[in-house]
């Protein structure tokens, strides 16, 4: 069972929330502005957090970045801001999805256990084996970690995903449509902007120069490929 944290300044969407994800055998947590729902998400009392854009004291976007400092949470933004700057900007944020009002129950729930399946099996995943080194790269899965040259990559658990992805399938083009299905998790409802807004961030940790990068590469209208 899962403990659901939904920020959200409108008690009547957090009891329509509440009320389904109750059913679907969750706990849920709620708070109405931005203040306490950040002292909840820091409380290690949630397991994934439900998160509005506008809320009163302090906005979703401060929110995340704020929790961003210390917490790898799962985020999902809630929001009726359907401007791509927003959705964008969540993802740049550290959100791991986005889902814009109005929307299904059944989305929102699949969305849910999509992000909470990746989040169960990366800690309960068993030591796999001795780091492998992949160029300047170096994968510790006991330690769930990447270096580079000998420093370590500050990583969110979606990157760390994704770079094993890569380096378990080296040279190897991979389309948004497969990294959003089976390192997000589910087939994404038409949107693979988060993929795209990710590997931006993932190329300005792994690259020396992120504009003419040599490890993450691009292969137009294909999708992307590790060269290592």
């Amino acid at each position: 069972m899962s403990t659901i944290l939904i920020i959200e300044d409108e008690k009547s969407i957090v009891d329509l929330i509440s009320f389904n994800l109750k059913r679907e055998g969750h706990e849920i947590l709620s708070a109405f502005d931005g203040g306490t729902g950040l002292e909840l998400a820091l409380s290690g009392r949630a397991d994934l957090v439900l998160l509005d854009v506008m809320l009163p004291v302090m906005d979703g976007f401060e929110v995340l970045r704020r929790l961003r400092q210390t917490s790898d949470i799962p985020v999902i933004m809630v929001t009726a801001r359907e401007e791509e700057t927003d959705k964008i900007l969540g993802l740049e944020t550290g959100a791991d999805d986005y889902i814009t009002k109005p929307f299904s129950i059944k989305e929102l729930a699949a969305r849910i256990k999509a992000n909470m399946r990746r989040t169960i099996v990366r800690q309960s995943e068993a030591p796999k084996s001795a780091p492998g080194t992949y160029g300047p790269f170096r994968l510790d899965k006991d330690l769930q970690s990447v270096t580079k040259n000998g420093r370590t990559l500050e990583l969110t658990p979606r990157e760390y995903d994704i770079i094993c992805y890569f380096f378990e399938r080296p040279s190897q083009i991979i389309s948004r449509e497969e990294l959003m299905e089976n390192v997000w998790g589910y087939d994404y409802y038409g949107d693979l902007r988060a993929v795209d807004v990710a590997m931006r961030r993932l190329r300005e940790k792994l690259e020396d120069d992120p504009a003419d990068p040599k490890y993450l590469m691009t292969k137009r209208g294909a999708g992307y490929y590790m060269q290592v």
